[in-house]
């Protein structure tokens, strides 16, 4: 953190101090020399005895221990700085709103942090805003970070929060048996966001060429319906709409992210300029991060609880949202950074989908940086 005015007059008053006391000395050891070449050993013990004890005695230890204490109080306010305020983005999805039992456990509060969560619609949006400095982080799907436009800098990944396992996937009419059924049919998905995604990681995984498949732009809630009507015969949806639509319409699930190591990985991501200044409250923030996924290991009910209750819905029904997710613990944290880990893998297979099906039309950032600095540190130190 930069040091304020403060600080940096404190510590120019500290060394006149010190420079004062090292003068007084220098002073007293050049006057005895003086003494003793000028009159012998017995004026030197003289002014030992009569001068030096009494007047640079004091002096000296009394600006020590005002330099001393000054030292460390100086010290203690430049360690001790509040953390600056957060400003995280947040969309609707389990693998995020897990995030509010730090809020009714105030488990912010005991690592020092100050947490202005702000509700997004989408990803796209959230992840711009974080670009823009409108907000210092953002929680975000590694693709969103990876199609994220902005006037400067550049987008970086710090964390994973979960990975899709069952949560997102394909439902379509009862004559749809299959994945490679899809040749030649209608499907409903919105093209560049993490639907668009699932639908393509899913044809690649049983090699259907994505052209062969007519791909219609409709959001969730808008595929959903058009399914349930007959106007198309796929679409990708999310829990719990996936298994609630296939219901209603008696369908089929013909394909979840549980069948593949999906690409479905969601992050915690922010800019490379907040990177810089917002170290210490990044680090903080993953460490609550890391205290939320040790509450769900040993209760998990309390925390489901907690968080349906702040989402309006029961705590067996936030859980069910959330069982379909690997969640972002330090096991999962450390596969994903390390050296030629799945994030490295993930990101050259990302850009690979998008190469091969242009119909998205974003951009696609090779810039997009994973860096594992803070994650590395925060999983140094944390303990239960």
């Amino acid at each position: 953190m930069k040091p304020d005015p403060l600080s940096r007059k404190a510590r120019f008053f500290t060394l006149q101090l010190v420079l004062q006391i090292f003068g007084s000395v220098t002073q007293a050891v050049s006057l005895i020399r003086y003494l003793s070449f000028k009159n012998g050993k017995n004026a030197v013990q003289n002014f030992t005895r009569q001068k030096l004890r009494l007047v640079v005695k004091p002096n000296f230890f009394s600006l020590f221990a005002i330099a001393i204490a000054l030292t460390f109080t100086i010290s203690a306010c430049s360690f001790n700085q509040p953390l600056k305020p957060l400003k995280v983005g947040i969309t609707g999805w389990a693998g995020f709103d897990i995030a509010l039992y730090a809020q009714t456990a105030e488990i912010f509060k005991q690592r020092g942090l100050n947490v202005k969560l702000v509700r997004f619609d989408n990803q796209q949006d959230s992840s711009r805003a974080v670009m823009n400095n409108r907000l210092d982080t953002a929680f975000a799907s590694f693709w969103d970070v990876m199609q994220v436009d902005s006037r400067s800098g550049y987008p970086v990944v710090l964390m994973t929060t979960n990975i899709s396992a069952g949560s997102d996937g394909i439902v379509a009419t009862s004559a749809i048996k299959s994945v490679e059924d899809l040749r030649g049919k209608r499907v409903g998905t919105k093209l560049g966001t993490v639907n668009y995604l699932i639908l393509l990681e899913a044809l690649k995984a049983h090699h259907v060429k994505p052209a062969d498949v007519q791909i219609l732009d409709y959001s969730n809630e808008v595929a959903a319906q058009k399914i349930s009507s007959g106007d198309i015969d796929a679409a990708i949806l999310w829990e719990p709409m996936l298994r609630e639509t296939a219901k209603k319409i008696q369908g089929n699930v013909i394909y979840t992210t549980k069948q593949v190591d999906s690409l479905v990985i969601d992050t915690l991501m922010t800019s490379d300029k907040t990177l810089e200044t917002k170290k210490a409250e990044l680090t903080q923030f993953i460490l609550v991060w890391f205290d939320i996924m040790h509450a769900i290991e040993t209760n998990p009910n309390e925390v489901f609880a907690a968080v349906g209750k702040k989402l309006g819905q029961s705590g067996a029904s936030f859980a069910s949202d959330y069982a379909g997710l690997k969640k972002g613990d330090i096991a999962m944290n450390r596969r994903m950074f390390q050296t030629n880990g799945r994030l490295s893998e993930a990101r050259k297979q990302i850009i690979q989908l998008l190469e091969e099906d242009p119909r998205h039309g974003q951009k696609i950032r090779r810039d997009a940086k994973i860096d594992d600095t803070l994650v590395s540190k925060a999983m140094d130190v944390w303990k239960p």
